[in-house]
């Protein structure tokens, strides 16, 4: 078995106990973004299987929108990340 070089970890264990790796990662010609896909994507920046940058640039997304991705988990989970919540868990 051939395993491909890569600069970071392999996989990286979350703090639920649950093994996160290089293959649970959305294809990089993903444009159809659900709650699932983007919670994989902000942890694996979080807990270092992907640089922030070489996650911006695979999956061909602004700074900004990262940053909002990335707010909403921090501060609600995953539900923060779903289209429908974002009235109540944004604020004016």
């Amino acid at each position: 078995m051939y395993l491909k070089k890569t600069n970071g970890p392999r996989q990286v264990i979350l703090p639920d106990g649950s093994i996160l790796t290089q293959a649970n990662l959305p294809p990089p010609e993903t444009t159809r973004w659900v709650v699932s896909r983007k919670s994989v994507v902000v942890k694996a920046v979080m807990f270092g299987l992907l640089q922030r940058d070489e996650a911006l640039e695979r999956y061909a997304l602004s700074p900004e929108e990262f940053d909002l991705w990335q707010k909403a988990v921090e501060l609600h989970g995953d539900a923060g990340l779903k289209v429908t919540m974002l009235q109540k868990y944004r604020h004016p």
